[in-house]
């Protein structure tokens, strides 16, 4: 770790710049799957993708808690030069992550249902969504599993090795896809099977890479003793549980888009799907500085070093802020571009140009509330991350609800934007809390 006057703007970039590339690469398997269903002969297979991905997407991004609660305490575990801590708490949360992966495989009939009652879609489409989340639903044993890994590297600050894993998963789930819908004509079901191949290589190779890397990195041999003691599987419970609320709840938040966005029709339901991509690319460049930071502000917390943690925060902030601005510009000027590449079936193309302002305006102002969720789970500050979520999921959803009534897709887009003002504000009124931890 770098002595804290070089905890610069230069040191979080460096550490930020693989989780650019990495993050990069997620949001490009969406716009390639959007991509290759938008340019099939109907839009059912564009509407059924978007909806069946997303649902299936934000349920494991709800276990999210694998990732988020491996990085603050391995990375205040390192602090401390605790590196049976490290080991332990990785191994406790594969474990939880296989026990969690058989729950959502079980739950797929009850998944399936949910959609069907709460998106209004033709016979067609509930066909083609019932495939696509009986097939990737088999992913989540290797998906969770990633997140614990990544979670890992991250608190360790070698965010080349997270970025790898990220990356590695993107390009084969971008290749097997294609594969499978252009050169075998599988359409929806050659994307599901994209993603589940792509997922079980990827954590074959990389959990493979990690043994020996613990082996010959802390040189310690795990010990059943060692993994389960009552403690830290308490505190480990607590964690993950305040984070999963918090979670499910941002999961239900970016659900209710597309199920406003249903209630206004399937051509609104279509354009929101393109739109929203926007919006996850920007976060997974503004998130890069939120996972480069949780490591540091962990590490900080573990040695007890405050003038390390403000730098941190200060320089981070004003990156992630800059990067959103840079991000809006480019959006500004090649929305078209992009929005054309993504479907060609012009009138879809036409609707959502009228609310391109929305995911130009959105980067630099949701840039604070990423931030905040960085700096929070470093410093496993993890209920206070549950409470300022349901108070800001509550505000959205009242008002969406009042704003649609009034403004129509206009209204749920303005909704969003200040849901992520809303987020940023709560986790800036508990940020003192973190204080008493030096």
């Amino acid at each position: 770790m770098k002595h804290p006057s070089k905890i610069s703007k230069k040191y979080l970039l460096k550490l930020s710049i693989p989780i650019f590339f990495a993050n990069l690469a997620i949001p490009l398997v969406g716009l390639v799957d959007t991509g290759l269903m938008g340019h099939l002969s109907s839009t059912k297979y564009l509407v059924a993708v978007s909806i069946s991905s997303s649902v299936i997407s934000m349920v494991f991004w709800s276990f999210g808690f694998l990732r988020m609660g491996t990085v603050g305490l391995v990375a205040q575990a390192q602090g401390r030069g605790d590196y049976r801590d490290i080991v332990g708490t990785t191994l406790r949360n594969i474990i939880l992550a296989l026990f969690f992966a058989l729950i959502i495989i079980s739950l797929r009939d009850f998944i399936v249902s949910l959609i069907k009652t709460f998106f209004e879609t033709s016979e067609d489409t509930q066909n083609l969504i019932r495939k696509y989340i009986f097939i990737r639903i088999l992913s989540a044993p290797a998906e969770l599993v990633m997140y614990v890994l990544i979670g890992l590297y991250l608190g360790l600050q070698k965010t080349f090795t997270s970025s790898l894993i990220v990356t590695f998963f993107s390009i084969t789930n971008i290749i097997f896809s294609t594969f499978f819908v252009i050169s075998l004509n599988l359409e929806v079901d050659g994307v599901a099977w994209g993603t589940v191949l792509s997922a079980y290589l990827t954590v074959f190779i990389f959990l493979t890479s990690t043994y020996f890397f613990i082996k010959k990195q802390f040189k310690i041999i795990p010990r059943v003793s060692r993994i389960i003691v009552t403690k830290k599987i308490t505190k480990l419970f607590s964690i993950n549980f305040d984070i999963f609320i918090r979670t499910l709840l941002l999961t239900f938040a970016f659900l209710w888009i597309p199920y406003q966005g249903a209630k206004l029709g399937e051509d609104y339901l279509a354009a929101n799907s393109i739109l929203i991509q926007f919006v996850m690319l920007a976060s997974f460049f503004l998130d890069a500085y939120a996972f480069s930071t949780e490591g540091v502000i962990g590490y900080t917390i573990g040695r007890k070093t405050r003038k390390s943690f403000f730098l941190a925060v200060s320089n981070s902030f004003k990156l992630s802020f800059f990067t959103g601005l840079i991000i809006s510009v480019v959006y500004l000027f090649f929305f078209k571009d992009i929005i054309s590449t993504l479907t060609n079936i012009e009138y879809l193309r036409f609707l959502s140009f009228g609310f391109v302002f929305w995911i130009i305006l959105i980067p630099p102002i949701s840039s604070f509330c990423y931030q905040f969720d960085g700096i929070f789970i470093g410093a496993s500050q993890t209920a206070e991350l549950r409470n300022s979520m349901i108070i800001s999921v509550t505000l959205f959803i009242l008002f969406s609800i009042y704003l649609i009534d009034n403004l129509g897709n206009h209204g749920l887009w303005l909704s969003l934007l200040f849901f992520m003002a809303i987020r940023a504000l709560t986790l800036n009124f508990y940020f003192p809390k973190i204080l008493r931890k030096f």
